[in-house]
């Protein structure tokens, strides 16, 4: 870390206040009897509640929408083992990004305790206190261990992030630079650098998704897992031991179609990818450097497609993409796990909105590049507002399917109304108007027809059913500003277009401008002038004739 961005980062968290969470009153509390209510006595008739149905703390309590973020900081990212005291700002930053991007609060919990069954136990004993668990920074293999045994101790979802988080978004890029690179899930040769929590559930989610086991190949720091090999082994890192005679990862890297790495910088060689094959997949995803730089890539290898975890390359793979959202389903279908099906359903709607045009507030915040789904967009940005509105719903979707949801959410599209409010603050207040439009839906003139910020505009009008659109445009240009932009809408298909170069309306246009504005000096060649080349002027001539 630079100087500058470390006394930057030091005045961030001291200052105003040091920290970054805070605990705000949902109720007001102003008078005696917001006192009575609050505590003492009224208290007591939320608590009778409680004890006479224990599902009512929901109705009464904050805890549905509490999630407790929990480590013993015995493995932070980039850090070590640095123990809770000093993880703390980490489980800070977990916590806002929890309440920035999903709604749901939360206590972070650093607990002084390396046992896994103390750890065990006083993690289960939190339960009556949350609506679900996310474990952090736990060390592997304890981690794995530590998060099954709650699982079958506890009725609340456990989720350690540093897995299944990183799993989720790996396998939605996997997917989707198979699909840019046009490669078979059945074929491919994958090559993993990294044998840790998070890169084993990685591939153990791959498999889900399709990739043979027999494909893939592992090395750690110690060489190739292989067939036999003694060494740091476990249960779960044999699961990937083949049986073979390479014992470095540069022996592994022939012909490989995919590298993903979850190690440590610079371990991949300019000679290892010279080695790969046709249009390679390159995940190098350690942090803060990756295994191998995108700029020795782009020489050695032009043809591969890569991933980072840095938000300063394109493809950036980022647990804030799943986490948020993931907890967001869970606790609004009162899930009492997130299982195998949970996470695959955010898997495919990750995947999916990569594929889709981007949002206008996604394309504003990136506007220097292109975002259109291909070799440098094949995983969604993190500020996409369209997140919660799809791996919300998808992930309480798939806990209604496979049983584990205890509030079944009866109208999803009342779910996505409700989620879309949290996301864009304003549209609690078009939301009427919204309805009226798709009820009688009216022509609506676009004169700034070939604007980018237009068109993507239209998409939405289009999909929503909001109105007829009419685009003032030049066809060659608005066809290349649609492809730019990798949007669906098509010209006379859901859209009516009128040149201004070509249509034969505008000679009747001029001439009625004419006839309005003679008396104040304008001439027939300046209206005619006018006429082609102001869109905004054929709006509004368009409007008045009723066009």
């Amino acid at each position: 870390m630079d100087e500058q961005l470390r006394r930057s980062a030091l005045r961030y968290h001291r200052y105003p206040t040091p920290g970054k969470l805070s605990i705000n009153a949902t109720k007001g509390l102003t008078n005696q009897r917001d006192l009575a209510l609050a505590y003492s006595p009224g208290v007591a008739a939320a608590c009778e509640e409680i004890v006479s149905d224990s599902t009512n703390v929901d109705l009464y309590t904050g805890r549905a929408n509490l999630i407790g973020v929990v480590t013993n900081g015995s493995a932070v990212l980039g850090l070590g083992a640095i123990g809770p005291l000093a993880a703390k700002p980490v489980m800070e930053g977990k916590a806002v990004l929890f309440k920035k991007f999903a709604g749901i609060d939360v206590f972070d919990l650093e607990i002084n305790e390396d046992d896994e069954e103390q750890l065990i136990k006083i993690i289960a004993s939190l339960e009556p206190t949350f609506g679900g668990i996310n474990l952090e920074d736990i060390k592997a293999p304890e981690c794995f261990r530590i998060e099954q045994e709650l699982r079958g101790k506890v009725n609340i979802p456990v989720f350690h992030d540093d897995q299944h988080g990183t799993a989720i978004i790996v396998a939605a890029a996997f997917l989707n630079a198979l699909e840019v690179v046009g490669k078979d899930i059945k074929e491919v040769k994958v090559v993993c650098s990294g044998a840790g929590a998070a890169a084993l559930a990685c591939l153990k989610l791959l498999v889900e998704v399709g990739l043979p086991n027999s494909n893939i190949y592992v090395a750690d720091i110690h060489g190739v897992v292989y067939q036999g090999r003694e060494i740091e082994m476990d249960e779960i890192k044999a699961q990937f031991a083949q049986n073979t005679k390479d014992r470095s990862l540069t022996d592994l890297m022939a012909d490989a179609d995919v590298f993903l790495g979850l190690s440590a910088a610079n371990v991949l060689s300019e000679d290892a990818i010279k080695c790969m094959s046709k249009n390679p997949v390159i995940l190098a995803l350690a942090n803060p450097d990756p295994e191998i730089h995108p700029e020795i890539v782009r020489q050695a290898r032009p043809d591969a497609i890569m991933a980072t975890g840095r938000s300063d390359y394109p493809n950036q793979v980022n647990n804030v993409l799943c986490f948020p959202f993931i907890f967001r389903g869970a606790l609004d279908a009162g899930a009492t796990e997130i299982n195998d099906e949970m996470k695959l359903a955010a898997v495919k709607a990750i995947a999916e909105l990569a594929r889709e045009e981007q949002s206008d507030v996604v394309a504003m915040a990136y506007e220097n590049l292109e975002m259109k789904f291909g070799p440098t967009y094949f995983i969604p940005k993190p500020f996409d507002p369209r997140l919660i509105v799809r791996i919300a719903p998808a992930v309480a979707e798939a806990a209604m399917k496979s049983g584990v949801s205890t509030r079944p959410i009866l109208d999803f599209d009342a779910y996505r109304d409700r989620l879309t409010q949290f996301v864009y603050h304003s549209g609690i207040i078009m939301k009427p108007v919204f309805l009226a439009a798709k009820q009688n839906p009216q022509r609506v003139v676009y004169c700034e027809g070939e604007d980018e910020r237009v068109l993507r505009a239209v998409q939405i009008v289009v999909d929503e059913g909001l109105a007829r659109p009419i685009l003032i445009a030049r066809p060659h240009v608005l066809a290349d500003r649609i492809e730019k932009a990798g949007l669906r809408i098509k010209a006379h298909r859901d859209f009516e277009l009128l040149d201004p170069n070509a249509d034969p309306r505008i000679e009747g246009y001029w001439k009625q401008y004419y006839q309005i504005m003679q008396r104040k000096g304008i001439s027939e060649e300046y209206a005619t002038r006018e006429a082609s080349r102001r869109t905004t002027l054929i709006g509004a001539l368009m409007v008045k004739n009723n066009d």
